[in-house]
């Protein structure tokens, strides 16, 4: 029996859930399951994803072939490195601004608070210009 982990769709319509199953290969993608080995939720922020790592192992030793997507999850999940005996890859994370990538929080945090300072500056900045200029406006009609 051929087995493969992969997704079994779950939830609404239009808001979908997966469990990442072993299954033989040949039933339906939403039928017959050997064992549920975890879940992943694409809808939430940031997507949850929470996968029995020794089972996911213990099918993938066992001959179970992932899927693609499967696959992905497994090397979020630490399974794929755990079974292959890689060292684990840095796991990508979405980060608000390129600044906050490279930087730490309160280097962050120091450059948001100067350019509040800055922003200040230039709106007390423009508010004495319109000042000068009522004035000068005002001696003008004089």
């Amino acid at each position: 029996m051929a087995v493969k982990l992969r997704l079994m769709r779950m939830g609404k319509k239009k808001q979908p859930t997966y469990r990442i199953v072993a299954a033989d290969a040949r039933s339906p993608r939403d039928g017959r399951f050997i064992e549920i080995v975890g879940t992943y939720e694409p809808r939430r922020d940031p997507s949850l994803i929470n996968i029995d790592n020794d089972r996911a192992v213990h099918w993938l030793r066992h001959g179970a072939q992932p899927t693609e997507r499967v696959e992905k999850l497994l090397k979020i999940s630490g399974a794929w490195e755990a079974f292959s005996g890689q060292a684990p890859a840095p796991v990508v994370t979405r980060a608000a601004s390129a600044v906050e990538a490279e930087a730490p929080a309160a280097v962050v945090e120091e450059t948001v608070a100067e350019a509040v300072v800055e922003e200040a500056v230039v709106e007390e900045a423009v508010v004495e210009a319109a000042a000068d200029d009522t004035v000068a406006d005002e001696s003008e009609e004089s």
